[in-house]
């Protein structure tokens, strides 16, 4: 990381350019922005998301938007039973003509990755997927083939329907930055959903494909801004006090590990620069915290039984815990 310190300029660019992006893309996935700025902090500090939500809430329209937004690249895998690593990496393929073996490029070389259904492809399947994110290239045959920047997993889940699914082990699930749930939209919003729909109401940025605000070169700068973000060794020890408490807390039975306090810092650092500000405040780290954390922790059975959500506990748990004096 550079020990140059970000200018107002930059800093003034960064929280313009973000907001931008929220802006168009929220444009289209109407009632959702929450959901829009988990996801462009993931892409800026560089993570992966895991949507959970029911079907038809719009997460193939995000990714679109997404893509279509910075000018980007997105592909959709649709996860079934017999899907097989190859069909997400890529392979060789022996060319009759020439006697030589040519690659074959999967959905997997692209820059934002919709794995529709994880849960529905087997265990050998979700590892390749997972091997591709955390390595960011992918190796056919022995060689090594890097991925374009910026690369992106947004995998999805469906939370009612259980049958003939392979659920994502803990240290899956590590792996992704996030878990951001979609839920339903309030009653305006689906009201207007609905006439966007059905004709009554004309919407340009709807029916449209969308037009770029900022380029992927762009989202690169805005990732190296974040890096300069400043933010006190206090104020990481606070972090990573939040993440080792959970290995300990009474309502817990499985905490985070080291991977939360890494990715719970470098969300804040977004948050931070998204403001236009130039350092990390608590308030940044408490507001990347239930985001980062909730699909890191398994409750406890007594809290369970008891009705409290993971988001809960973690709330309980961040009250109880002193703040850094700036």
């Amino acid at each position: 990381m550079s020990d140059v310190e970000l200018t107002e300029q930059e800093l003034q660019q960064a929280s313009d350019w973000i907001n931008r992006l929220e802006s168009s893309v929220a444009s289209v996935l109407i009632g959702q922005q929450k959901v829009v700025k988990q996801v462009i902090t993931a892409l800026i500090a560089g993570g992966h998301v895991l949507l959970e939500g029911v079907p038809g809430l719009g997460k193939t329209l995000l990714v679109k938007a997404l893509a279509q937004s910075i000018s980007a690249h997105y592909q959709r895998i649709q996860f079934t039973p017999d899907l097989m690593p190859a069909d997400v990496t890529g392979h060789s393929l022996l060319d009759m003509q020439t006697g030589q073996f040519k690659i074959r490029k999967g959905p997997a070389f692209t820059n934002l990755l919709l794995a529709d259904e994880i849960n529905r492809a087997p265990a050998k399947t979700q590892a390749a997927l997972l091997e591709v994110m955390q390595e960011q290239q992918i190796t056919i045959d022995g060689e090594a083939y890097p991925l374009s920047s910026p690369f992106m997993v947004l995998a999805t889940q469906n939370p009612i329907d259980n049958e003939g699914t392979y659920p994502l082990p803990e240290a899956e699930l590590d792996r992704f930055m996030m878990k951001v749930n979609i839920d339903y939209p309030q009653l305006e919003d689906e009201v207007l959903l609905t006439m966007m729909n059905t004709g009554l109401i004309e919407n340009q940025s709807f029916s449209k494909k969308i037009e770029p605000v900022i380029t992927a070169e762009q989202i690169e700068m805005l990732k190296l801004w974040a890096s300069k973000v400043i933010i006190d060794q206090k104020i990481i020890e606070y972090a990573v006090n939040i993440v080792r408490t959970t290995r300990e807390w009474h309502g817990i039975s499985h905490g985070a590990g080291i991977r939360a306090s890494i990715a719970l810092v470098q969300a804040a650092k977004v948050h931070a620069l998204s403001k236009g500000q130039n350092f990390v405040t608590p308030d940044d780290i408490k507001q990347s915290v239930a985001d980062v954390l909730h699909h890191r922790i398994i409750l406890s059975a007594e809290r369970e039984i008891e009705g409290v959500t993971p988001v809960q506990v973690l709330t309980e748990l961040v009250n109880k815990i002193d703040v850094p004096r700036q």
